[in-house]
């Protein structure tokens, strides 16, 4: 399946490095859990970060149930967000070709709030486990007044489109033969040793790391 390009999320400039197709998409969306939110308060327009977690095509979101954010964006008609995921540096011979190595979603739609309480707290889990796989299954379950003060906010994407910028850079042929380096600088996230808490029984050494954090410095390595 595809996301039919618009007038509104068409490509125009290098085109060449764009990417329709639903399963390009998901795949820069699954990779990452940080979206930027774009909306409109007051006639101000405002970009803000925040956790996600891909749920087919839909983006799910929480935040406080005060938030004015959550509460201007599911006013909204349209509003707009962007995942973009840096993976290095890519080294020209000139500062004109030189920019970085990325993959970016920029998508269109609109927002529904979770009422139903079963299907809230699934989606907070999924959220948690999209940081730190199995860590819902570690924790207490969230209390009645936990939900109650916290939105979770279904994003159903409308239009999207995505750009992947990758490889060596694009030197003018002037300036292959000169003695400037190029080339690509990798990218990535490493997590590092994990750190006790230093209070209660993990403070005083009497619970071990758990499972989802072992794993996943596990599957760095």
């Amino acid at each position: 399946m595809t996301y039919e390009p618009s007038d509104l999320t068409r490509l125009r400039r290098l085109p060449e490095k764009a990417v329709y197709d639903e399963a390009g998409m998901n795949a820069i969306l699954d990779a990452s859990n940080v979206v930027n939110i774009g909306y409109v308060l007051d006639g101000v327009p405002m970009v803000l970060p925040t956790l996600y977690v891909r749920d087919g095509r839909s983006l799910l979101v929480h935040g406080s149930r005060s938030s004015r954010m959550l509460r201007t964006i599911l006013r909204a008609e349209r509003m707009t967000a962007t995942v973009t995921i840096i993976d290095g540096i890519r080294v020209a011979r000139s500062a004109f070709e030189s920019s970085m190595a990325y993959r970016g979603v920029s998508m269109w739609g609109h927002c529904e709030l979770i009422t139903d309480d079963v299907l809230a707290r699934r989606a907070l889990d999924r959220l948690i486990d999209a940081v730190l796989p199995g860590r819902s299954q570690e924790i207490r379950p969230s209390t009645e007044r936990e939900v109650n003060l916290t939105s979770v906010l279904r994003f159903h994407i409308e239009e999207a489109s995505a750009k992947v910028s990758a490889g060596f850079a694009d030197d003018a042929e002037d300036d292959i033969e000169t003695s400037v380096w190029a080339g690509v600088v990798p990218m990535t996230i490493r997590y590092g040793t994990a750190i006790d808490a230093p209070d209660g029984p993990v403070g005083r050494g009497e619970i071990p790391i758990p499972a989802s954090v072992t794993r996943l410095l596990k599957d760095q390595a």
